[in-house]
C-alpha cells in the first residue's frame, strides 16, 4: 500500500477534500506536524508528500528553523522525481526548493475568485476548474521556478500554480478546503482576517455558494493528477 505523508503547519489546514481521493486510490495516510515530528527522513521517503498551508512564510527560516529542513527535503524529492503536492505555503516551499523567489504579494488575496488558466493549465488536471471561483488565502507569492510549467494566474496574483513534470504539482490557492469546515479557518485565522478587514458574513456566504459546487471538481482534479502521475511513472 503506497504511503501519503501529509505535512501540516497548522492543524486545521489539512488534506480536506483531498483525503477521499487519496484513500480511494489506495494510499495509507500519515500526518506529521512541522517542527514536531516532520523529520526530513520521513519527508524524503514517503511515496507521496503533501505539503499543507499555514500562516508563516517560506522565507521565515530565521524564526522557524525547521523550514530550512523542509526545503532541503523537498529539493531532494523533486530532484528524485518523487511525487509531491504543495498547497499554498506548500507551493511556496516547493518554489523556494527549486531556487525561485518567494516574496510578499502586492496585497493579501483572501476570498473567492476565479483563476485564469494558461495554455498548459488548460491541458492539465486544473482544466476541470474552468472559470469557477476558488478560495484564495495568502499574502505571499512566488516566481515560477526554472524547469517548472506555469499553469494558472488570478487577477491579483500572476503565479497561482505550476507543475514539474508529472510528479509534482504546486497550488497557491486552496482547492482542498472543505467548505463544511470553513469555521475552523475563520477561527484559526481570526487575527489575519481582522487585520485584512474581511467581512466574515460575506466570506461565509461566498463559501456556502461556491464551495459545494467546487468540491466534486476539486476531488476530480486530484484524482486526475494521481492517475496521470501513476501512468507516467517508470515501471
Amino acid at each position: 500500500m503506497p504511503r501519503a505523508l501529509v505535512l501540516r503547519h497548522v492543524a486545521f489546514e489539512d488534506l480536506g477534500l483531498f483525503e477521499g481521493p487519496l484513500r480511494q486510490r489506495g494510499y495509507a495516510i500519515e500526518t506529521v506536524d512541522a517542527g514536531v515530528d516532520a523529520h526530513p527522513r520521513r519527508l524524503r521517503s514517503a511515496d507521496l508528500l503533501v505539503i499543507c498551508g499555514g500562516p508563516i512564510s517560506a522565507y521565515d527560516a530565521d524564526r522557524y528553523p525547521y523550514l530550512s529542513e523542509e526545503i532541503i527535503a523537498i529539493r531532494d524529492r523533486l530532484a528524485a522525481r518523487a511525487p509531491t503536492l504543495g498547497l499554498c505555503l506548500g507551493a511556496q516551499l516547493m518554489a523556494s526548493a527549486m531556487g525561485a523567489r518567494v516574496y510578499p504579494g502586492k496585497r493579501k488575496e483572501l476570498g473567492w475568485a476565479p483563476l485564469q488558466l494558461t495554455e498548459a493549465g488548460c491541458a492539465s488536471p486544473l482544466a476541470a476548474v474552468g472559470d469557477l471561483p476558488v478560495l484564495h488565502w495568502h499574502g505571499d507569492t512566488f516566481d515560477i521556478p526554472k524547469g517548472a510549467t506555469w499553469l494558472a494566474a488570478s487577477a491579483d496574483t500572476p503565479h497561482q500554480a505550476f507543475s514539474v513534470g508529472h510528479h509534482a504539482l504546486a497550488l497557491q490557492f486552496h482547492l482542498e478546503m472543505d467548505p463544511t469546515r470553513v469555521e475552523q479557518w475563520l477561527i484559526g485565522h481570526a487575527l489575519e482576517l481582522a487585520e485584512a478587514g474581511i467581512n466574515l458574513p460575506a466570506l461565509r456566504t461566498a463559501t456556502a455558494l461556491h464551495g459545494p459546487q467546487l468540491a466534486p471538481i476539486a476531488r476530480s482534479v486530484l484524482t486526475t493528477w494521481l492517475d496521470t502521475m501513476t501512468a507516467r511513472r517508470p515501471g
